[in-house]
């Protein structure tokens, strides 16, 4: 079945996609997109929480 979902189309650095890696093995999440789905909500979660105690400036 096909997906309704946004597809975007990511150019990685070999260290970046090995921390990807590290992290979805060690997550035993099942593919790359969701793996980086999940460290992409973590980042904005981070930055969000960052703002609203004053340190994201």
């Amino acid at each position: 079945m096909a997906t309704k979902k946004p597809v975007i189309s990511v150019i990685l650095d070999d260290d970046v996609l090995k921390e990807v890696e590290d992290y979805q093995y060690g997550k035993r999440i099942p593919s790359r997109s969701k793996a980086l789905n999940e460290i992409i909500k973590l980042g904005i979660e981070q930055l969000k929480k960052e703002e609203k105690n004053g340190e994201g400036e």
